[in-house]
């Protein structure tokens, strides 16, 4: 007797359950983009509606804010806080990304420098002025994000921004490395802060490390915060602790 063969079933598809509504903490890790963690923070939570607040690229690590379904709605508000970061700069060498990740463009020797002459650079792009964003960016122009021109080789003019330094602090200045942290407004690249700075120094400079500590109320070092490993390897029920409710949001923030 012939016996028919079936195929074996392939593995179903999980089904969509209630989206979750909330702010998810996370600390990304090194050489990851911030659009991989939302990709992993879906697949944990079986949930689609999932955004961000505040690009970090590949290099960086620290603070990223996931907001989750209604919370998505958050995103310009919290997006426009104010953000802290501890960062390393590195004298004597400029890059086309303006960060250790670019091409190096231009070689200089670093001064005998004094933390005098490094404060008073700094002291320069304090406050409130002007920065022209790099062109290794997301900003787009005429509807095409900079970093695709950039990549064929491309330059266009970019329209500086308005930003502010509420604060910065020098941490260690062992050249040709300078630790440092700023708070800053929506907007700033600490990448081309490092890069004014060094033009400011004479010897050029690129951003060698970037952590993001704080981004208005929230900071990496909260009890809920997950770590991007924690992430990969968790599931909804282990996650359902660690996101903070919009109630919780609220109170935070205080409205």
């Amino acid at each position: 007797m012939n016996s028919q063969r079936h195929p074996i079933p392939k593995g179903k598809k999980r089904p969509q359950l209630p989206n979750v509504d909330g702010v998810l903490l996370i600390d990304k890790g090194p050489d990851m983009t911030s659009h991989d963690v939302v990709a992993i923070a879906r697949r944990a939570l079986n949930q689609k509606k999932i955004g961000h607040c505040g690009t970090l690229d590949p290099m960086a690590t620290g603070l990223l804010i996931l907001l989750l379904g209604k919370a998505t709605k958050l995103q310009d508000l919290l997006m426009a806080e104010h953000k802290v970061y501890e960062a390393t700069m590195t004298l004597g060498a400029t890059t086309d990304s303006q960060d250790k990740e670019g091409e190096i463009v231009e070689e200089r020797p670093v001064p005998p420098l004094t933390l005098d002459d490094v404060t008073a650079a700094f002291d320069k792009y304090n406050g409130d002025f002007y920065q022209t964003p790099p062109m290794v960016s997301a900003i787009k122009k005429d509807g095409v994000p900079l970093y695709k021109l950039a990549r064929k080789g491309k330059t266009v003019e970019r329209e500086p921004r308005f930003v502010r330094v509420l604060k910065y602090a020098i941490r260690r200045f062992e050249s040709p490395e300078i630790d440092f942290a700023v708070a800053c407004s929506k907007g700033f690249y600490v990448r081309t802060y490092a890069h004014d700075i060094g033009q400011e120094l004479e010897c050029g400079a690129h951003l060698s490390a970037l952590r993001r500590t704080r981004s208005g109320k929230f900071s990496v070092d909260h009890e809920k915060v997950v770590t991007a490993e924690e992430l990969k390897t968790a599931n909804r029920e282990s996650l359902a602790g660690r996101i903070l409710s919009l109630a919780e949001v609220s109170l935070m923030r205080g409205a």
